[in-house]
């Protein structure tokens, strides 16, 4: 337990405030956002927001700050950068706005293993983002508080609008991040996931480093058994948090994890999950969360006299939300550790509808898909995005990648090679044609397969090999129906079918193209074989 105190303002980096109201509860800072008319008391005490203009990431207002010591490492190709000068404009800026506020600070820590974490300090304006932080990272003990020492900070502050002119930025939201002094300051967006992906692309830019994957995944391990681990790939609304949510087994963490020599460790301490169309029978853990204390609910229409959410309402955004700290849901993991990956899940949404629910890789067919990131933009995840879209984000996380994808890519080929884990592919997505004329593909099936995948019985059937991927699909999988299983047997023209796999297929060797040189010759080989 620890006790919110109120300081002068000092809040390090030179930033001052005229109050700052230091590690608050979660009882507090909801009754906090409730008096400031920051948000409404929804049912079981959970909390509902609205994020104005900004309900999702907006990726062409980050940047990095192009310092000589770390330019050389940035991946400039997808990263915009910042001159320092326009920084230190910037910096001053928000020391100006902030320093006759009142701010809320969260002392936090990013990673579950003690051995290979970071210290936050986490500066908001909003008091209901400082409680969305204290779900997501990990709470320091009070005995460590009482000696904390931040080694980031990241100052958040939706009110303050940049200036494209002074500030070297695109508008007046601004992300930037200066990863050699450690700070981050968001200004212009109300949209808490902007602080959690500061975090994790710090984390992307200093694990690799040291020789360890940061990964844009899920993950969970058997009951009473986390040495049986299993990693779900993939980006926001491809089911990373449903499908690792499962009852049958042990949540280690939703979203972001570390393959390190001592397994796997989730960076942070809560689930944020995406609440559209949120089923209460496929998705009860989930579900179950909206009407828990504390949850923050982003975006979702409610009857304002009830507080009745209406889970199917997109008419704010499809990108509606919650944040929960991880204990919400049933029997998850108290250390947030696990063993070496004995499954490697690649989740895609596939919106041709050409890929099969599931398909086995070699390890050269897994790195490959994993610098590919083939899958799809959900509606309303980044500014902008109104319905799903193809795209090859590499690693499944382009848009959190300080570095070059061949890093990670080159550091998770030998965690897959040193552990020996099983690699498949796994498409959420259409079934039966694209956009319009399939299908989703239905999730009891998807979680059939997983669960035959992680019980070892899809290392027991025969498995046929897509002529155009090179991949294997199972012919048969007891209570999935086998036209399913083969993508061409569920279209009602097998020609049509057949020419928007090629079109497909060359997709994904146009897009390698940038890639092949930094691969080794079993990747190439890989690469090669979706023709």
């Amino acid at each position: 337990m620890t006790h919110p105190s109120t300081c002068s303002g000092n809040i390090g980096w030179g930033f001052n405030a005229a109050s700052v109201l230091q590690n608050a509860g979660e009882a507090d800072l909801v009754q906090r956002t409730i008096l400031a008319g920051e948000g409404d008391l929804g049912i079981g005490g959970a909390l509902l927001v609205n994020t104005g203009q900004h309900t999702g990431r907006s990726p062409k207002d980050k940047f990095i700050v192009a310092r000589s010591s770390i330019i050389d490492d940035i991946w400039t190709d997808e990263n915009q950068t910042m001159c320092p000068k326009s920084f230190q404009r910037l910096s001053s800026d928000f020391r100006d706005y902030i320093v006759d506020k009142g701010m809320y600070s969260q002392d936090l820590f990013t990673g579950s293993l003690e051995s290979n974490r970071a210290s936050v300090r986490v500066v908001t304006e909003l008091a209901w983002h400082s409680l969305f932080i204290r779900h997501m990272l990990r709470h320091p003990r009070r005995e460590e508080l009482e000696t904390f020492e931040p080694e980031y900070l990241i100052v958040d502050c939706p009110g303050f609008k940049a200036d494209p002119e002074v500030h070297g930025c695109r508008s007046s939201t601004v992300v930037a991040l200066d990863l050699e002094r450690r700070l981050v300051l968001i200004g212009g967006t109300a949209y808490a996931g902007e602080i959690k992906k500061s975090v994790f692309t710090i984390l992307n830019y200093l694990l690799p480093l040291k020789g360890m994957v940061s990964m844009h995944c899920s993950a969970n391990h058997a009951k009473l058994n986390p040495s049986d681990s299993a990693i779900f790939f993939g980006l926001s609304g491809t089911g990373k948090t449903t499908l690792s949510s499962d009852r049958g087994r042990t949540l280690v963490g939703d979203d972001e994890h570390v393959w390190c020599d001592e397994g796997i460790f989730n960076i942070e301490g809560g689930c944020y999950a995406k609440t559209i169309d949120l089923d209460p029978e496929a998705e009860p853990d989930i579900y179950a969360t909206t009407g828990m204390f504390g949850t923050v609910v982003e975006n979702m229409v409610y009857d304002p006299a009830t507080r009745e959410l209406d889970f199917s309402d997109a008419s704010i955004t499809q990108n509606t939300r919650c944040a929960y700290p991880l204990h919400y849901i049933p029997g998850a993991s108290s250390t947030g550790t696990a063993g070496q990956p004995k499954n490697v899940f690649m989740l895609t949404c596939d919106v041709f509808g050409v890929l099969p629910p599931i398909a086995r890789l070699s390890q050269a067919q897994a790195a490959y898909h994993f610098l590919s990131g083939f899958t799809s933009k959900i509606g309303g995840t980044e500014q902008g995005v109104v319905k799903p879209q193809p795209v090859f984000s590499s690693c499944f996380g382009k848009p959190f990648l300080p570095l070059a994808p061949e890093v990670y890519g080159r550091l998770f080929r030998e965690r897959i090679a040193g552990s020996d884990a099983n690699c498949w592919l796994v498409n959420t997505g259409w079934t039966g044609g694209g956009i319009g004329e399939g299908s989703r593909m239905p999730i009891k099936f998807t979680r059939l397969l997983l669960e035959a995948a992680m019980d070892g019985k899809l290392n027991q059937v025969e498995y046929g090999k897509d002529p155009n991927f090179g991949f294997g699909i199972p012919e048969s999988v007891v209570g999935v129906p086998r036209e399913i299983l083969d993508p061409k047997r569920t279209w009602g023209d097998r020609n049509a079918y057949m020419d928007t796999a090629r079109k497909v297929a060359t997709m994904f060797a146009r897009n390698f193209d940038g890639l092949a040189a930094s691969v080794d010759d079993e990747v190439r080989a890989a690469a090669i074989g979706v023709n």
